[in-house]
């Protein structure tokens, strides 16, 4: 522009400078990095059609008599086993260029399909891996409760059958937590939540879908606000643990027990009831939504936390690199006050014992930190040599305690195989033994 300006003139262009310069000249103004959007969402962020969203929301639940607790959120999310995400690091500060961080590498994807209520409920989550048997090594981690339902498919996706089964899922562990007659589900606009199946099974157990407006699932869709994001960063730092504790490869064996871990720690009330709120359904509040279109959103600063007032050290001896501090400052004060001699030599000596004392606890700490993590890895990967790598079933889905269940009863009849061959084992010896006397007393 400024160029245009200065040709009409016949004047020379401004140099590459110049914008910076002009910028640094105006008070007012600032440079800032622009973000990329997606131009789908960018439409769809019309307030028009947000509050007509809002409108029909309000509408079905008046028109339906639906409760809070009966106001619920699915979709699914994928995860890619072995991938991490980015993160600070500290380095030195002579580095050049970004540290790197190893990842497993293993893209075999996951998909897990999730629910939540605006009463910070979440059901147990349905998980699809990739292929076509389950192994009982799955379903015997401790971690993961009897009720989480996993099935299989092709890709690791989702589709029109095993959304269907979600939504079976779904009722039965709905159904007897159901406040009013109706349940509310909000959903997005993927294929399998629209076949003629899911929808026949919602009408036939009082379930009332409403599907959000095209890509606005991040300004409407509670879990897209406030649940999957902290999900994946948690999973994602439960791979970077097993990775320190030298676990290179992420198999549906350790896939499993990290996801639920992950799960525990951001699944909470507080989480979910917060995702509700940023999409303005629980409480009602559209206008919250809407005040967001176009706005930069600013972090708020933290409130600055009131020190504690310090308690005063009394002398003993120190387990911790604070108490050697605090021991060590003591000292200092204590040998200050000595006034018959200058306390110079023993100042030094002390501090030279404190120097030495701190590391060795450092090390200690961290020699111990080392270990754990070891032990840890050697336990990971004897379960896995360990693990029964039993198919179960072929395809389609299973709760853990199903599957549990199953393998129970596997173990039975193995063992009431083994008692009846030890069983006719001994019958064939004593008739043995039998002939072999009266062949004796024939004198043959």
């Amino acid at each position: 522009m400024a160029n245009c300006l200065l040709a009409d003139r016949n004047a020379s262009p401004v140099g590459i400078h110049w914008a910076n310069n002009f910028i640094k000249r105006q008070p007012e103004l600032k440079m800032r990095f622009f973000r990329r959007y997606d131009y789908q969402r960018a439409k769809c962020e019309d307030p028009t059609i947000i509050r007509n969203w809002f409108k029909l929301v309000e509408n079905t639940i008046a028109k339906y008599g639906i409760q809070s607790d009966d106001i619920w959120n699915f979709d699914e999310t994928g995860f890619m086993m072995g991938m991490i995400s980015s993160g600070m690091v500290v380095t030195g500060s002579e580095r050049l260029g970004r540290p790197k961080s190893v990842q497993p590498g293993n893209r075999e994807w996951i998909t897990v399909i999730q629910a939540i209520n605006a009463e910070g409920q979440a059901i147990e989550p349905f998980i699809i891996g990739a292929g076509q048997n389950h192994l009982a090594n799955w379903h015997e981690e401790p971690t993961l409760p009897r009720d989480w339902a996993i099935a299989m498919s092709q890709n690791g996706w989702t589709n029109n059958e095993l959304g269907l089964e979600w939504l079976k899922h779904f009722d039965r562990r709905t159904a007897d937590r159901s406040v009013g007659s109706y349940r509310l589900l909000i959903l997005d606009g993927h294929e399998s939540h629209h076949s003629v199946e899911f929808e026949r099974y919602c009408e036939a157990n009082k379930i009332i879908t409403l599907c959000m407006p095209a890509h606005s699932s991040h300004l409407l869709q509670p879990l897209d606000i406030g649940c999957f994001g902290p999900l994946k960063k948690a999973y994602g730092r439960e791979i970077e643990d097993l990775i320190r504790r030298s676990v290179h490869h992420i198999s549906k064996t350790e896939f499993f027990p990290a996801f639920a871990a992950a799960f525990q720690a951001t699944m909470t009330e507080k989480n979910i009831r917060g995702a509700f709120r940023g999409a303005g359904l629980v409480p009602f509040d559209p206008e919250s939504v809407i005040s967001k279109l176009d706005v930069q959103l600013r972090t708020p600063t933290p409130p600055v936390e009131e020190a504690s007032q310090a308690q005063p050290w009394t002398s003993k001896t120190p387990k911790t690199v604070l108490e050697a501090e605090s021991q060590s400052e003591y000292l200092y004060r204590r040998i200050r006050r000595h006034q018959s001699s200058s306390p110079e030599s023993i100042l030094g000596a002390l501090k030279s014992l404190a120097k030495g004392t701190k590391a060795i606890m450092h090390e200690n700490v961290l020699l111990r930190a080392e270990l754990r993590e070891v032990r840890e890895a050697n336990e990971i990967l004897s379960r896995r040599r360990r693990a029964k790598r039993i198919r179960l079933q072929k395809g389609g889905m299973m709760t853990v305690g199903e599957a549990r269940d199953l393998i129970d009863q596997m173990d039975v009849d193995t063992q009431v195989v083994a008692e009846c061959r030890g069983v006719g084992s001994r019958k064939v010896g004593a008739t043995g033994g039998s002939a072999l006397w009266y062949m004796r007393q024939d004198g043959t």
